[in-house]
């Protein structure tokens, strides 16, 4: 009996032992670097596009969608910003906006990436692989309908969050070419912009103003620094170009090349009839280009700063804080980015504005309902 009575308690005395020694659950060491990604899938039912663009700053839907998580605190906000190739406005614009916003915006990093474009961007913000992004008035138009070049991809769910400045579309021909027209095109090499792009969607649909279709060229699809040493080579004999002013590589391209700036401004009123008020008269300024002394009338757009429309409120106002407080800094960013002011921000976007930056604008004065 005595034995028996030890062997339990021994056995009692192991577990105890056993239990005492059993490590404690590992904390992670670390927060997720990753904030959760939000779903790719666009809206399940598009909404209709509608007949014209807006005239005044549109308002965004009543309800917002659904805020994601928010990153863990401490942890940075990782901000990708989408762009334009290297010899457009877009990426040089965007570099800039991404250092001033690591600079000023506490625990923040924003990266700057090359893009093909309006589209390309917008895309991206569709699956969530940015949450910024650069695009014209037109695309941004298209994009959250889904329409045209996001017909088989859907509405992208986008917010603006800024008017940038308004775009000149450049359609250069070489001066040697006799080319004087859009319809002086057909059956020539023509640049119509990279694909994935504004510039690609507004030539197309000057092509068509003309009368043309995209096959009465011979049609290449090269970005604008591409198109620039093409036309040097004499491989094309003009391009289509949407790029504030002046453009780099346009400038670059005078210094040693005859060319000619077509007047697109007789093909307004049929690109309003059909798409709406977001295309404008403007002109070339005479000087802006080396060998063209008299201002050149066309067709601008404006371009827009967007955001996902899930973007918390607080980053949105984060952003626009930061650019506003900063405006000097970011007006030496480039020339077209001299224009940006708070009452312009709010003037000539095609798509509705993110609540946060509707309420940012109120405290500030300049938004009209």
């Amino acid at each position: 009996m005595l034995k028996r009575t030890l062997v339990v308690l021994g056995s009692v005395l192991a577990l105890v032992l056993a239990a005492c020694g059993q490590p404690a659950p590992t904390a992670p060491t670390a927060a997720p670097t990753t904030p959760p990604t939000a779903p790719t899938a666009a809206p399940a039912t598009p909404p209709a596009a509608p007949t014209a663009a807006p005239t005044t700053p549109p308002t965004a839907p009543t309800a917002a969608p659904a805020t994601p998580p928010a990153a863990p605190t401490g942890e940075k906000l990782r901000l990708i910003i989408g762009t334009g190739g290297t010899g457009g406005v877009f990426f040089p614009y965007g570099g800039g906006l991404a250092r001033i916003l690591t600079e000023k915006m506490p625990n923040t990093e924003a990266i700057a990436q090359e893009t093909g474009g309006s589209v390309d961007n917008m895309k991206l913000l569709q699956n969530n692989e940015a949450q910024i992004g650069f695009t014209t008035a037109d695309s941004a138009y298209d994009a959250i309908n889904g329409v045209g070049a996001y017909q088989a991809t859907g509405p992208v769910p986008a917010a603006a969050i800024a008017v940038l400045y308004q775009s000149f579309i450049h359609v250069v021909a070489r001066a040697d070419s006799g080319i004087k027209s859009i319809t002086d095109m057909k059956g020539r090499p023509v640049s119509i912009g990279s694909p994935g792009s504004s510039t690609e969607i507004a030539a197309i649909r000057l092509l068509e103003a003309a009368g043309l279709k995209q096959e009465d060229v011979i049609r290449e699809n090269l970005g604008v620094a591409d198109s620039v040493a093409a036309m040097k080579d004499k491989k094309i004999d003009a391009f289509f170009w949407i790029g504030g002013l002046p453009t780099a590589a346009v400038t670059d391209l005078v210094t040693t090349e005859s060319v000619v700036f077509i007047d697109t401004s007789s093909l307004l009123k049929p690109l309003v009839d059909k798409y709406g008020p977001i295309y404008a008269a403007t002109v070339l300024p005479g000087g802006t280009y080396k060998g063209t002394d008299k201002d050149v009338p066309g067709i601008g757009v404006t371009n827009l700063l967007v955001v996902r429309q899930d973007m918390p409120a607080d980053q949105v106002k984060g952003i626009l804080t930061t650019i506003f407080d900063n405006i000097e800094e970011v007006r030496k960013i480039h020339p077209a980015a001299r224009s940006l002011s708070l009452e312009s921000a709010v003037v000539g976007s095609s798509i509705p504005f993110h609540p946060a930056a509707i309420e940012f604008y109120k405290e500030r004065g300049v938004w009209k309902e």
